[in-house]
């Protein structure tokens, strides 16, 4: 019996030794820019449609957002669908760190209107793009730097 009790609390000792072992070495990485990625299924013969309104509108807003410093980079990947709820296009914009955030919305919104148009003419070219396409959904993910 005491040969177990000084086994568990070698192994415990051993198991709270660990964390701060790591945390004395560093994280095996840096934080680097953040990237929101947008997922896009375009519908049947809708691609090229598609492409020529990002062209238009999405391309002009990044390039204008990127000389304001507002973003960094911005990509568009495409890949066959692998199955009918699949995304075929990947939008990719990069942020410098995630306080660049802070007040985005208002930016982008008067950047818009002043590219683009009135919130009303913007809202008719969300309603066009909807027949060509749908956004499956987006999410946030910052690039890791490993050591």
């Amino acid at each position: 019996m005491k040969l177990m009790s000084t086994l568990l609390a070698g192994a415990l000792l051993l198991l709270l030794s660990l964390p701060a072992q790591s945390v004395a070495q560093g994280l095996p990485y840096t934080e680097g820019s953040v990237w929101s990625v947008g997922f896009v299924k375009t519908k049947p013969g809708m691609t090229n449609d598609y492409y020529r309104d990002l062209a238009a509108n999405w391309r002009v807003m990044n390039e204008a957002a990127k000389k304001d410093g507002l973003v960094l980079s911005y990509k568009i990947l495409h890949s066959p669908s692998a199955n009918a709820e699949d995304w075929d296009i990947m939008l990719l914009i990069e942020f410098k760190n995630m306080a660049a955030f802070d007040g985005m919305a208002e930016k982008m919104e008067a950047l818009g209107t002043k590219l683009l148009g009135s919130e009303d003419q913007r809202r008719g070219g969300a309603i066009k793009r909807a027949e060509i396409r749908d956004i499956l959904g987006t999410k946030l993910a910052r690039e890791i730097n490993l050591k």
